[in-house]
């Protein structure tokens, strides 16, 4: 189950991440949809990082099966800001974004373990029939 809150006017495409997230666990999430000045504040709290960003990811503990993987925050700024980047649709490119902050939730992290991530990140956008631009983005 994904529990959504949205507190923006972007439309949440639920039937396709959820397949992707049953197709990564079958845990519970949380995601919430901000808006570019919510997410500041959210990134600035949490990393220090006095600016907006895509996707914030934050993992609860595995050990208690009764809770929720965690919380994907992701932005309606960048979600709209992707889509006409890459020329794609709002609804892939929050896709992307999903699975982003969901392999950040399953552990995966791509500042250190040595490409993994990106790698598992290929896989589901071939599977899911994404565009590829997530993975431009980052090797590009």
């Amino acid at each position: 189950m994904i529990e959504v809150d949205n507190s923006t006017d972007l439309s949440v495409p639920l039937k396709k991440i959820t397949a992707i997230k049953e197709h990564l666990t079958d845990k519970s999430i949380e995601l919430l949809i901000l808006d570019s000045d919510s997410m500041r504040e959210m990134n600035r709290g949490h990393r220090g990082v006095d600016k907006p960003t895509d996707v914030l990811s934050f993992p609860l503990s595995d050990e208690v099966d009764s809770l929720p993987l965690g919380t994907i925050i992701i932005c309606d700024k960048f979600v709209k800001k992707g889509s006409n980047k890459f020329k794609h649709k709002k609804s892939e490119e929050f896709q992307l974004l999903f699975i982003h902050g969901l392999l950040h939730l399953l552990g995966f992290d791509h500042e250190t373990d040595n490409g993994k991530m990106r790698k598992k990140e290929k896989k589901l956008i071939k599977k899911f029939n994404l565009p590829k631009s997530l993975i431009v983005r980052v090797e590009g």
